[in-house]
């Protein structure tokens, strides 16, 4: 279940952030609203960017950005290079500890402060974009393990929210990328994002409710969502509704 008033006030602030900067500011004021450590979005390929690793909006501290540049980290970070593979969140401690190599990067992050645990989101976009969408924490082992079952679903809202709230911002993805919703399917994720029942949906469009539900249906099948609330977030990222 979603947690209700932190996870909706960080939505809006996210979809009202107007630039990158604004953007980045918004995630370190979330981060704060969940009481976690830290928070990054990675963007690690985009069809609209012709570099590698094109965006990159983190809440570490400078000094350990600077490092991670510096010496390339990219090509060593264990997380990051089972992020591009898979699909599923990756837990920190599955794959800390793998070589010499990954046990010393991890080693040197925890020094500067990223956090001992840690859980990294894989997001697709369109068009072969690619994301990752990470949470660090430094509280005791038992509260990590709660909040991860209590925020799980917020996160990896988030994560997708502000994916597509970057892409815009960016400029990485097009218009002609965009998902192109019928009038009655925007009207449709509209009126449920104010609140409305299909029943009242359906009343104020003089159509019937199964043709609410079809619309919404078409709609969640056009953003790649598996629910309504998913398809409204996504819509109002992207700026549809």
């Amino acid at each position: 279940m979603l947690s209700s008033s932190r996870f909706f006030y960080s939505l809006d602030r996210i979809s009202a952030s107007p630039t990158l900067g604004d953007l980045e500011t918004t995630l370190d004021e979330v981060r704060h609203i969940y009481a976690i450590s830290h928070m990054v979005l990675h963007v690690t390929r985009s069809s609209g960017a012709t570099a590698s690793n094109p965006l990159l909006m983190l809440t570490y501290p400078p000094e350990w950005v600077k490092q991670y540049l510096d010496r390339d980290y990219f090509s060593i970070d264990p997380v990051v290079r089972l992020g591009q593979r898979g699909f599923l969140p990756v837990e920190w401690s599955a794959s800390k500890w793998d070589s010499g190599q990954a046990y010393g990067f991890f080693k040197e992050a925890m020094a500067f402060g990223v956090g001992r645990q840690g859980v990294t989101l894989p997001v697709r976009g369109p068009h072969g974009e690619r994301s990752l969408f990470t949470v660090t924490s430094n509280h005791p082992d038992a509260y990590w393990r709660q909040f991860r079952m209590d925020s799980m679903r917020d996160l990896q809202f988030l994560a997708h929210h502000l994916h597509d709230r970057a892409m815009v911002l960016s400029g990485m993805r097009k218009i002609a990328d965009f998902p192109q919703l019928s009038r009655r399917e925007l009207q449709c994720l509209e009126m449920t994002a104010s609140g409305l029942l299909a029943k009242q949906i359906c009343a104020r469009l003089c159509i019937s409710v199964s043709a609410v539900q079809l619309y919404l249906a078409s709609a969640r099948r056009k953003l790649t969502v598996a629910t309504t609330s998913e398809a409204v977030a996504k819509a109002t990222a992207l700026e549809l509704i």
